[in-house]
């Protein structure tokens, strides 16, 4: 099919999309209660329905008032029931599929319901959008000349009582329509592959062969891939190999600590990196404008968001918001009621709003993911941030980090104890950790309060880890690949001390 053919064909669809997300741009909290409405009718009957008696809520406060928050360890005895072919539990159509989650919140594994509605409008459904947000911004687009090399999980899908589970990629691509299918490499037989350093190989081998316009997959898993791809070729540059590749679609970890990297891999003054944030529960935004770090929520997918504030998360002031009630640049732990009957659920994730109209948000950690020992608040978004601003100061690159607290023993003060591995390493470690210490204290008062005088916590100890230390212990772990990543700050030494006896 010729390409203008196959971009108005794509523009037809945007436009009749278009449509649907002014509504929600415009009536955001009107769709987002309409929603909450269309869940609850949905599932009335269903055991959870008749539990909380959900046809006779009227009002959002009530849904508030009667239905509880819920962790995954929670519902997971449901979970289990559903799993082992129960129907009816919390969703009304049979679950066939479970995300098996990398379980980046607890050790052990959860598994997630993927309901035929959140594949097709949500996940699905994302997708299209993706692509026709990208080619309403850039209509000389050439994104179809070729194929979009995707980067899915390392699992297979391993089936029993009549469902499935495995990565959420694996589902995806399990479950693709033909087309995309037909505009994808590596093949499904190669992405379904469970052995993930032999499937690495597999895909270099048949992706080098292919013209590939776009990429897609977390950036920690796909910088491996696209190194493997240069040493396999002996190019510098992927522009070398795939002349056509105009686009990055990234998501699932930061790229703060990677873009230098991919800059100088794809040196292009126009290239586009393009971040979504979704997870096993569902896909909840996309980069709507070229260069920017802002995400659209997407508040049609069959779910409905309500937010904790992270000030009095845990405590006995929590409270729990509706979208219509969150402010600006204030950091809050998500959840979610969804159309796969997850109901009041903590995802584990925060964000924090960058706009109200349109609602633009930030990912900026995960709720257990932070270090919190001595009231320094310290949280992903900040080390992150602080690391970017250190790299560039000292001409580092960095590959992977994680950090724990050093306790307090006897009058000794407390401090953070850092295990980061360079792809460019530092010429002098003390003077990196000195303006990595300074750079966390511009971004965050309580940790600059902690810090005064080395009042509660010394500068932090930095200690640099030997090339491969965390793919290794990924690889030891079982977790290699996929959606996994390493946890990057933690309240307990648990990762610390693992790392370091490796």
């Amino acid at each position: 099919m010729p390409i203008p053919l196959v971009n108005s064909i794509a523009s037809w669809f945007l436009k009749k999309r278009f449509h649907q997300i002014e509504l929600f741009l415009k009536y955001p909290n009107e769709v987002q209660q309409e929603l909450l409405f269309d869940l609850l009718e949905t599932a009335k009957d269903t055991e959870i329905g008749k539990s909380y008696d959900f046809n006779s809520i009227k009002s959002y406060r009530e849904f508030a008032n009667r239905v509880p928050i819920s962790s995954y360890e929670e519902i997971e005895p449901n979970i289990e029931r559903s799993r082992l072919g129960e129907s009816n539990i919390f969703w009304p159509k049979p679950i066939k599929w479970f995300a098996k989650s990398s379980g980046t919140t607890n050790a052990k594994s959860k598994f997630i319901p993927v309901s035929l509605d959140a594949l097709e409008d949500c996940h699905y459904a994302a997708s299209k959008d993706l692509l026709c947000m990208y080619l309403n911004n850039n209509p000389e687009s050439q994104l179809f000349t070729g194929k979009s090399l995707r980067l899915g999980g390392s699992k297979e899908l391993y089936r029993e009582n009549g469902t499935a589970f495995g990565d959420l990629s694996a589902i995806l691509i399990d479950n693709m329509p033909f087309w995309a299918e037909f505009s994808s490499t590596p093949s499904s037989r190669v992405s379904l592959m469970s052995d993930w350093e032999t499937k690495m190989d597999a895909i270099v081998a048949e992706t080098i062969q292919e013209n590939v316009t776009s990429l897609a997959g977390v950036p920690s898993w796909m910088l491996v891939l696209l190194n493997s791809v240069l040493e396999k070729t002996g190019k510098e540059s992927l522009l070398d190999i795939w002349p056509q590749l105009e686009v990055y679609f990234h998501g699932g970890v930061s790229f703060n600590p990677y873009i230098e990297q991919y800059r100088a891999i794809l040196p292009k003054k126009d290239f586009k990196f393009y971040e979504i944030y979704n997870a096993s529960e569902g896909f909840f935004a996309i980069q709507d404008q070229n260069f920017s770090g802002d995400l659209l929520l997407m508040l049609d997918y069959g779910i409905f968001y309500e937010f904790i504030p992270m000030d009095h998360y845990g405590t006995p002031k929590e409270k729990v918001i509706p979208l219509s009630e969150v402010e600006l640049n204030k950091n809050y732990a998500v959840i979610i009621t969804t159309n796969a009957g997850l109901w009041r659920y903590k995802i584990g994730d925060t964000i924090r709003f960058v706009s109200l109209s349109p609602y633009r948000i930030k990912v900026s950690g995960r709720t257990k993911h932070h270090i919190n020992v001595f009231g320094e608040e310290l949280i992903i978004e900040n080390a992150e941030e602080a690391l970017k601003i250190v790299c560039k100061q000292t001409q580092t690159e960095i590959i992977d980090y994680t950090a724990a607290p050093v306790f307090m023993k006897g009058k000794e003060k407390g401090a953070h104890e850092w295990l980061i591995e360079f792809k460019t390493p530092p010429q002098d470690i003390n003077e990196f950790n000195r303006l990595f210490d300074k750079a966390l204290q511009s971004l965050n008062s309580d940790y600059e309060a902690k810090r005064f005088n080395n009042m509660t916590l010394n500068q932090p100890t930095i200690h640099i880890a030997r090339s491969g230390l965390f793919y290794d212990w990924l690889k030891k772990e079982g977790k290699l690949g996929g959606q996994h990543k390493v946890p990057r700050l933690s309240n307990s030494r648990d990762y610390v001390e693992s790392l370091l006896k490796l």
